[in-house]
């Protein structure tokens, strides 16, 4: 297997002793971290603003304080909700790899990793259930075309690359919200303690796919390095527009859920908004060469 020589670089196992290092130095007994209070204030948001998939539209406009306060709510919950189903596809994904011939090298990290995500997934769900009574179900799953096909080199990156675009995207909210003081302690805490986490991940992540990403460069021609480059921003647009969930418009009492979603997904004013979710992602894959150029499909 090609990640074999690839993975086993000096460099490499330089930077993960010092991620390994660091996720001992900050390791946190989570059940015992957070001090969750009976209620939220219902009164108060729950996500920032400008993260709200309705921040900037006509339709979002058209919504009263009350009501963009109650809707911040249920995207709240819509979000952590996506990070649990998120969490277990990718715990899967590494489960099945660690450990395994090519993966040697990173293996002592994935344990970590692991438990880590694990963690994770276990407070974003407490959350949901403490607050919101629910996690909303997992979304229609991304039926991108089967890029990998029988390469097995060519699915171990794919699945890496697909791992790092939705840590990266969630920490941009992550960031946003632990800075956020208009959101009360309790939100502000979980997204800090994940960004603490998510930080050394980004940073693993990056490498790792840097590195699975070389022997393809050199082997597979430009309209098959295209074909992967197409998945991946592809699903880039699948989890963007996770964020809109017709279920949360109903939670928050808007009428006719599935073409108020329509209206805010379709209106212009969501680009940009978008683009800065996923600009650090995307200025990696294309630094990296992966991606040609920034431009994104607009269905997934």
């Amino acid at each position: 297997m090609a990640a074999v020589d690839t993975l086993a670089t000096k460099r490499f196992e330089k930077i993960l002793a010092r991620l390994q290092e660091k996720a001992i130095q900050d390791y946190y007994n989570p059940y015992k971290t957070f001090a969750w209070p009976a209620t939220l204030p219902t009164d108060l948001p729950w996500m920032t603003r400008e993260l709200t998939s309705t921040y900037g539209t006509a339709a979002g406009a058209e919504l009263d304080a009350a009501q963009l306060t109650e809707l911040s709510r249920w995207e709240s919950v819509n979000f952590y909700s996506l990070n649990v189903h998120g969490i277990r596809e990718l715990l899967t994904e590494v489960v099945n790899r660690i450990h395994m011939p090519g993966f040697e090298v990173p293996s002592d990290f994935f344990h970590h990793f692991i438990g880590e995500e694990n963690e994770h997934m276990w407070f974003f769900a407490e959350f949901c259930l403490r607050y919101g009574g629910k996690l909303y179900p997992t979304a229609v799953p991304f039926k991108g075309a089967a890029a990998g096909g029988t390469d097995v080199d060519v699915e171990h990156f794919l699945v890496f690359s697909r791992i790092l675009l939705f840590e990266e995207i969630v920490d941009h909210y992550n960031l946003t919200m632990a800075d956020d003081e208009s959101l009360h302690d309790t939100i502000r805490q979980v997204n800090r303690i994940h960004h603490r986490d998510e930080s050394r991940h980004i940073a693993f992540g990056r490498e790792l796919v840097s590195l699975l990403y070389e022997p393809l460069r050199a082997r597979l021609d430009a309209p098959r390095r295209r074909e992967i480059a197409d998945y991946l921003k592809r699903y880039i647009t699948y989890s963007l527009q996770s964020f809109y969930n017709p279920q949360v418009y109903k939670d928050a009492g808007i009428s006719d859920p599935l073409a108020f979603r329509r209206r805010v997904l379709e209106d212009p004013a969501r680009r940009a908004h978008e683009r800065k979710a996923v600009r650090k992602p995307m200025g990696f894959f294309t630094r990296a060469g992966i991606f040609e150029d920034e431009e994104l499909p607009a269905v997934a």
